[in-house]
């Protein structure tokens, strides 16, 4: 299988759908992808709850032709027969994203995973429109107790809904597939979840001192939105069942991303190091070399250089949320 070369999003070349649905589309990824589909040519209806999304990623696409805003519950039950559709891809962000983006609504995580999952795959199969699940890297065991452990609420929703995806793409006839997405930076990104590098960005911002695990040694991927952007879309294009994973190559410590991030903001906060071990285990690595092989796809951003456009855009003048957002108004916050 060989990646689209027609299909070079940033260039401009049409995309090969003419309507798409993307869940969880207000949160960070998934207004990213709405922006590219449209840019593509690609009318887009983005559905969403807003327990995690939130109105205000999706402000700036409200006027433009072919998006619409759709502020329903993924796994509300007949959500298929209130989509009309017919759609040519279904991008499924309103899954597990991360453990940090669901905290206390172990039950709206499972529904989520399961019903909404399912709920995704009967709007792909009514159409024949190709489906792909963002879900995230296998999460370790922290120890039979670890709330993210594989048979914690989080644990259990990544697997289940990739064995969902994984059962519906043995369907003859049936296009279904998975993306694993590890840690993403850019504009738009959360900076309340505790996750890096969004916490170190809210500590330097706020003058507070930049603090990191043990002695900030821990390291992790990174990859910027716009990379991340280009790899789920090439995989939405071609017709891999097996699941994909998409991240930076680059996994620098988090001592080197804190201090990347208080340069980049000027502030004077200081670093400071907790000096007990890191929870849990490490994070995990991508393994891009299935998309590199398959999709052509290789991160194009250096983390450096993502922080800086993740801090630039921080740091400038947010845009009023205009009141056909606010009146409406996941997965990948």
């Amino acid at each position: 299988m060989m990646p689209m070369a027609a299909f070079a999003m940033r260039t401009g070349a049409r995309a090969p759908w003419d309507r798409a649905l993307v869940t969880g589309g207000a949160g960070f990824l998934g207004s990213h992808l709405c922006a590219r589909l449209l840019d593509s040519g690609v009318e887009v209806d983005c559905l969403d709850d807003l327990s995690t999304g939130r109105a205000e990623k999706v402000a700036h696409l409200a006027g433009r032709p072919g998006f619409r805003f759709l502020q329903r519950d993924v796994a509300d039950p007949g959500l298929p027969d209130t989509l009309a559709g017919p759609y040519g891809l279904v991008l499924h962000l309103a899954g597990p994203g991360r453990p940090a983006a669901w905290p206390d609504r172990p039950l709206d995580l499972l529904d989520t995973a399961s019903a909404g999952t399912r709920a995704a795959l009967a709007v792909a199969a009514r159409d024949g429109a190709r489906f792909l699940l963002a879900s995230a890297p296998p999460p370790a065991d922290p120890g039979p107790d670890g709330p993210a452990g594989p048979h914690g609420a989080y644990g259990e929703a990544v697997r289940f809904s990739e064995a969902l995806v994984a059962a519906r793409a043995g369907d003859p006839g049936s296009n279904a597939g998975i993306v694993r997405l590890f840690p993403v930076c850019g504009p738009g990104m959360r900076t309340d979840d505790g996750g890096v590098p969004g916490a170190f960005l809210d500590q330097a911002l706020a003058g507070r001192p930049v603090t990191v695990a043990g002695d900030g040694s821990r390291r992790h991927s990174l990859c910027y939105v716009d990379d991340l952007v280009d790899g789920v879309l090439l995989v939405a294009a071609g017709r891999s069942v097996r699941p994909v994973d998409l991240g930076g190559d680059e996994a620098p410590t988090e001592r080197e991303i804190a201090r990347r991030v208080i340069e980049l903001t000027g502030s004077d906060a200081p670093l400071t190091c907790t000096g007990r071990p890191p929870d849990g285990p490490p994070p995990p690595r991508p393994v891009t070399g299935f998309a590199r092989e398959i999709f052509g796809w290789m991160p194009g951003v250096t983390w450096q250089e993502g922080l800086a456009r993740t801090v630039a855009a921080r740091t400038e003048r947010p845009a009023p949320v205009p009141a056909a957002v606010m009146r409406y108004g996941g997965g990948w916050a």
